[in-house]
Protein backbone atom coordinates (compact mmCIF):
# COMPACT_ATOMS: atom_id res chain seq x y z
CA UNK A 1 0.00 0.00 0.00
CA UNK A 2 1.35 3.43 -0.96
CA UNK A 3 2.06 5.59 2.07
CA UNK A 4 2.83 9.32 2.27
CA UNK A 5 5.13 8.63 5.25
CA UNK A 6 7.70 7.21 2.83
CA UNK A 7 7.03 9.10 -0.42
CA UNK A 8 9.26 8.67 -3.46
CA UNK A 9 11.37 11.56 -4.66
CA UNK A 10 11.19 12.99 -8.16
CA UNK A 11 13.52 14.85 -10.48
CA UNK A 12 11.04 17.36 -11.89
CA UNK A 13 8.44 17.65 -9.12
CA UNK A 14 8.52 18.58 -5.45
CA UNK A 15 6.14 16.48 -3.34
CA UNK A 16 5.35 17.59 0.21
CA UNK A 17 2.61 16.97 2.77
CA UNK A 18 1.95 20.34 4.47
CA UNK A 19 -1.29 19.30 6.18
CA UNK A 20 -2.58 15.94 7.35
CA UNK A 21 -4.03 14.04 4.37
CA UNK A 22 -3.00 16.82 1.94
CA UNK A 23 -0.29 16.54 -0.72
CA UNK A 24 1.31 19.51 -2.48
CA UNK A 25 2.81 18.85 -5.93
CA UNK A 26 5.02 21.56 -7.43
CA UNK A 27 6.21 21.54 -11.04
CA UNK A 28 9.92 22.09 -10.50
CA UNK A 29 11.76 23.54 -13.47
CA UNK A 30 11.60 27.24 -12.58
CA UNK A 31 14.70 28.29 -14.55
CA UNK A 32 12.82 27.26 -17.70
CA UNK A 33 9.49 28.67 -16.42
CA UNK A 34 8.42 25.10 -15.65
CA UNK A 35 8.23 24.27 -19.37
CA UNK A 36 7.70 20.53 -19.92
CA UNK A 37 10.11 18.11 -21.50
CA UNK A 38 9.15 14.49 -22.16
CA UNK A 39 10.70 13.19 -18.94
CA UNK A 40 8.44 15.56 -16.98
CA UNK A 41 5.10 14.37 -18.30
CA UNK A 42 6.17 10.76 -17.86
CA UNK A 43 7.11 11.54 -14.27
CA UNK A 44 3.87 13.47 -13.71
CA UNK A 45 1.98 10.25 -14.28
CA UNK A 46 4.13 8.48 -11.68
CA UNK A 47 3.42 11.24 -9.14
CA UNK A 48 -0.34 11.19 -9.56
CA UNK A 49 -0.58 7.41 -9.78
CA UNK A 50 1.25 7.25 -6.44
CA UNK A 51 -1.03 9.85 -4.85
CA UNK A 52 -4.14 8.16 -6.22
CA UNK A 53 -3.14 4.92 -4.48
CA UNK A 54 -1.93 6.46 -1.23
CA UNK A 55 -4.31 5.85 1.66
CA UNK A 56 -2.87 8.83 3.55
CA UNK A 57 -3.75 11.38 0.84
CA UNK A 58 -7.26 12.79 0.49
CA UNK A 59 -6.71 16.05 -1.41
CA UNK A 60 -3.96 17.45 -3.65
CA UNK A 61 -2.70 20.94 -4.45
CA UNK A 62 -0.91 21.37 -7.80
CA UNK A 63 1.22 24.47 -8.41
CA UNK A 64 4.37 25.67 -10.16
CA UNK A 65 7.66 26.41 -8.40
CA UNK A 66 9.25 29.84 -8.72
CA UNK A 67 7.76 33.32 -9.18
CA UNK A 68 7.34 33.49 -12.96
CA UNK A 69 5.11 30.66 -14.16
CA UNK A 70 2.76 27.82 -13.36
CA UNK A 71 4.11 26.42 -16.61
CA UNK A 72 5.01 28.07 -19.91
CA UNK A 73 3.81 24.88 -21.60
CA UNK A 74 5.83 22.58 -23.79
CA UNK A 75 9.56 23.23 -24.07
CA UNK A 76 9.41 23.80 -27.82
CA UNK A 77 13.18 23.80 -28.27
CA UNK A 78 13.54 20.39 -26.62
CA UNK A 79 10.45 19.06 -28.40
CA UNK A 80 11.75 20.09 -31.82
CA UNK A 81 14.86 17.98 -31.24
CA UNK A 82 12.93 14.93 -30.05
CA UNK A 83 9.74 13.08 -30.91
CA UNK A 84 7.15 15.46 -29.46
CA UNK A 85 6.62 17.49 -32.62
CA UNK A 86 6.31 15.65 -35.91
CA UNK A 87 7.74 12.32 -34.81
CA UNK A 88 11.26 11.06 -34.17
CA UNK A 89 14.11 11.20 -36.72
CA UNK A 90 13.64 7.46 -37.29
CA UNK A 91 10.08 8.14 -38.44
CA UNK A 92 11.23 10.20 -41.41
CA UNK A 93 12.09 7.10 -43.47
CA UNK A 94 8.68 5.50 -42.84
CA UNK A 95 5.74 5.62 -45.22
CA UNK A 96 2.82 7.85 -44.25
CA UNK A 97 0.69 5.23 -42.53
CA UNK A 98 3.52 3.93 -40.35
CA UNK A 99 4.73 7.41 -39.48
CA UNK A 100 1.16 8.39 -38.55
CA UNK A 101 0.84 5.37 -36.26
CA UNK A 102 4.11 6.25 -34.51
CA UNK A 103 3.04 9.86 -33.95
CA UNK A 104 -0.45 8.80 -32.84
CA UNK A 105 0.98 6.38 -30.28
CA UNK A 106 3.19 9.15 -28.91
CA UNK A 107 0.26 11.59 -28.65
CA UNK A 108 -1.90 9.01 -26.86
CA UNK A 109 0.88 8.34 -24.34
CA UNK A 110 1.27 12.08 -23.71
CA UNK A 111 -2.50 12.42 -23.26
CA UNK A 112 -2.58 9.58 -20.73
CA UNK A 113 0.19 11.16 -18.67
CA UNK A 114 -1.61 14.52 -18.40
CA UNK A 115 -4.94 12.75 -17.85
CA UNK A 116 -3.48 11.18 -14.70
CA UNK A 117 -4.40 14.42 -12.90
CA UNK A 118 -8.05 13.90 -13.84
CA UNK A 119 -8.15 10.14 -13.23
CA UNK A 120 -6.46 10.47 -9.84
CA UNK A 121 -9.07 9.36 -7.30
CA UNK A 122 -8.35 12.32 -5.02
CA UNK A 123 -9.63 15.88 -5.64
CA UNK A 124 -7.00 18.15 -7.19
CA UNK A 125 -6.99 21.94 -6.87
CA UNK A 126 -4.75 23.68 -9.40
CA UNK A 127 -3.11 26.97 -8.39
CA UNK A 128 -1.93 29.02 -11.38
CA UNK A 129 0.28 32.09 -11.42
CA UNK A 130 2.35 33.98 -13.95
CA UNK A 131 2.62 32.34 -17.36
CA UNK A 132 0.08 29.56 -17.88
CA UNK A 133 0.42 28.69 -21.54
CA UNK A 134 -0.43 25.68 -23.70
CA UNK A 135 0.15 22.61 -21.56
CA UNK A 136 -0.76 24.72 -18.53
CA UNK A 137 -4.33 24.87 -19.83
CA UNK A 138 -4.30 21.12 -20.54
CA UNK A 139 -3.17 20.41 -16.97
CA UNK A 140 -5.53 22.84 -15.27
CA UNK A 141 -8.62 21.56 -17.08
CA UNK A 142 -7.78 18.08 -15.77
CA UNK A 143 -7.93 19.42 -12.21
CA UNK A 144 -11.18 19.44 -10.23
CA UNK A 145 -10.89 23.04 -9.02
CA UNK A 146 -8.87 25.90 -10.47
CA UNK A 147 -7.81 29.17 -8.85
CA UNK A 148 -5.15 31.69 -9.80
CA UNK A 149 -3.22 34.76 -8.74
CA UNK A 150 -4.13 38.13 -10.21
CA UNK A 151 -0.93 38.22 -12.30
CA UNK A 152 -1.74 35.06 -14.27
CA UNK A 153 -1.41 35.23 -18.06
CA UNK A 154 -3.25 32.47 -19.92
CA UNK A 155 -2.93 31.36 -23.53
CA UNK A 156 -3.97 28.35 -25.57
CA UNK A 157 -0.73 28.72 -27.46
CA UNK A 158 -0.62 25.72 -29.79
CA UNK A 159 -1.69 27.41 -33.05
CA UNK A 160 1.35 29.66 -32.70
CA UNK A 161 3.58 26.62 -33.14
CA UNK A 162 1.52 25.31 -36.03
CA UNK A 163 -0.58 22.62 -34.35
CA UNK A 164 -4.06 22.10 -32.94
CA UNK A 165 -3.91 21.52 -29.19
CA UNK A 166 -3.93 17.74 -28.84
CA UNK A 167 -3.41 16.92 -25.15
CA UNK A 168 -6.86 17.78 -23.82
CA UNK A 169 -7.71 21.49 -24.01
CA UNK A 170 -9.99 21.22 -27.06
CA UNK A 171 -11.96 18.41 -25.41
CA UNK A 172 -12.12 19.70 -21.83
CA UNK A 173 -12.14 23.50 -22.03
CA UNK A 174 -15.60 23.77 -23.67
CA UNK A 175 -17.04 21.59 -20.90
CA UNK A 176 -15.25 23.56 -18.18
CA UNK A 177 -16.59 26.96 -19.29
CA UNK A 178 -19.86 25.71 -20.80
CA UNK A 179 -19.74 27.46 -24.18
CA UNK A 180 -17.79 27.29 -27.44
CA UNK A 181 -17.69 30.88 -28.74
CA UNK A 182 -15.15 32.06 -26.18
CA UNK A 183 -13.22 28.76 -26.43
CA UNK A 184 -12.89 29.16 -30.20
CA UNK A 185 -11.87 32.79 -29.73
CA UNK A 186 -8.89 31.94 -27.50
CA UNK A 187 -7.96 28.71 -29.30
CA UNK A 188 -8.02 30.16 -32.84
CA UNK A 189 -6.16 33.35 -31.89
CA UNK A 190 -3.79 32.11 -29.15
CA UNK A 191 -4.33 35.53 -27.57
CA UNK A 192 -3.24 36.12 -24.00
CA UNK A 193 -6.00 36.71 -21.46
CA UNK A 194 -5.84 37.54 -17.78
CA UNK A 195 -7.24 36.37 -14.47
CA UNK A 196 -10.34 38.58 -14.56
CA UNK A 197 -11.44 37.13 -17.91
CA UNK A 198 -10.65 33.60 -16.71
CA UNK A 199 -12.87 34.19 -13.68
CA UNK A 200 -15.66 35.75 -15.74
CA UNK A 201 -15.96 32.76 -18.09
CA UNK A 202 -15.64 30.20 -15.29
CA UNK A 203 -12.18 28.83 -16.04
CA UNK A 204 -11.20 29.63 -12.44
CA UNK A 205 -13.39 29.86 -9.37
CA UNK A 206 -11.22 32.36 -7.50
CA UNK A 207 -8.60 35.07 -8.12
CA UNK A 208 -6.21 36.05 -5.33
CA UNK A 209 -3.65 38.76 -4.70
CA UNK A 210 -0.42 36.98 -5.58
CA UNK A 211 0.80 33.40 -5.68
CA UNK A 212 1.30 32.99 -1.94
CA UNK A 213 -2.24 34.08 -1.12
CA UNK A 214 -3.61 31.72 -3.78
CA UNK A 215 -1.58 28.85 -2.33
CA UNK A 216 -2.77 29.70 1.16
CA UNK A 217 -6.38 29.53 0.00
CA UNK A 218 -5.77 26.28 -1.89
CA UNK A 219 -4.25 24.61 1.15
CA UNK A 220 -7.14 25.81 3.30
CA UNK A 221 -9.61 24.32 0.79
CA UNK A 222 -7.66 21.06 0.54
CA UNK A 223 -7.57 20.78 4.34
CA UNK A 224 -11.33 21.23 4.50
CA UNK A 225 -11.93 18.57 1.84
CA UNK A 226 -9.48 16.21 3.56
CA UNK A 227 -11.52 16.46 6.76
CA UNK A 228 -14.54 14.91 5.01
CA UNK A 229 -15.26 11.23 4.47
CA UNK A 230 -12.87 9.95 1.78
CA UNK A 231 -15.54 7.49 0.68
CA UNK A 232 -17.95 10.38 0.09
CA UNK A 233 -15.45 12.76 -1.52
CA UNK A 234 -13.84 10.25 -3.86
CA UNK A 235 -17.26 8.90 -4.80
CA UNK A 236 -18.44 12.44 -5.55
CA UNK A 237 -15.48 13.05 -7.87
CA UNK A 238 -16.10 9.79 -9.72
CA UNK A 239 -19.81 10.49 -10.13
CA UNK A 240 -19.41 14.10 -11.29
CA UNK A 241 -16.79 13.13 -13.88
CA UNK A 242 -18.89 10.19 -15.08
CA UNK A 243 -22.03 12.33 -15.37
CA UNK A 244 -20.16 15.01 -17.33
CA UNK A 245 -19.52 12.50 -20.11
CA UNK A 246 -22.89 10.69 -20.05
CA UNK A 247 -26.61 11.43 -20.14
CA UNK A 248 -28.56 12.41 -17.03
CA UNK A 249 -30.25 9.01 -16.93
CA UNK A 250 -26.91 7.20 -17.26
CA UNK A 251 -25.53 9.35 -14.44
CA UNK A 252 -28.46 8.61 -12.16
CA UNK A 253 -28.21 4.89 -12.79
CA UNK A 254 -24.45 4.84 -12.19
CA UNK A 255 -24.91 6.86 -8.99
CA UNK A 256 -27.48 4.36 -7.75
CA UNK A 257 -25.17 1.43 -8.39
CA UNK A 258 -22.19 3.25 -6.85
CA UNK A 259 -24.05 4.26 -3.70
CA UNK A 260 -25.53 0.80 -3.21
CA UNK A 261 -22.00 -0.06 -2.08
CA UNK A 262 -20.85 3.29 -0.66
CA UNK A 263 -23.87 3.68 1.64
CA UNK A 264 -22.72 0.60 3.52
CA UNK A 265 -19.64 2.52 4.75
CA UNK A 266 -19.28 3.26 8.48
CA UNK A 267 -18.51 6.83 7.37
CA UNK A 268 -22.24 7.53 7.01
CA UNK A 269 -22.96 6.79 10.67
CA UNK A 270 -19.78 8.59 11.78
CA UNK A 271 -20.70 11.75 9.86
CA UNK A 272 -24.28 11.73 11.15
CA UNK A 273 -23.19 11.18 14.75
CA UNK A 274 -20.65 14.00 14.48
CA UNK A 275 -23.36 16.31 13.23
CA UNK A 276 -25.62 15.45 16.16
CA UNK A 277 -22.88 15.87 18.76
CA UNK A 278 -21.28 18.93 17.11
CA UNK A 279 -17.90 17.20 17.10
CA UNK A 280 -15.42 16.84 14.25
CA UNK A 281 -15.73 13.38 12.71
CA UNK A 282 -12.78 11.05 12.27
CA UNK A 283 -12.63 8.78 9.25
CA UNK A 284 -10.48 5.74 8.58
CA UNK A 285 -7.98 5.70 5.75
CA UNK A 286 -9.21 4.58 2.39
Amino acid sequence: MADASTPPTYEHFILTFPIEFVAHVQINRPRKMNAFIEAMWLELRQVFDFLSRSSTVRAIVLSGAGPKAFTAGLDVHAASEGSSLGGSPQDQSMDGARKAKSIRTHIFEFQKCIESVETCEKPVICVMHGYTYGLGIDLSTCADVRICSNDTKFSVKEVDIGIAADIGTLSRLPKVVGQTSWVKDVCFSARVFGSEEAFRVGLVSGVFDGKEKALEEALKWAGLVASKSPVAVQGTKELINWSRDHSVQDGLRYTGVWNSAALQSVDVASAMQAGLTKQAPKFSKL
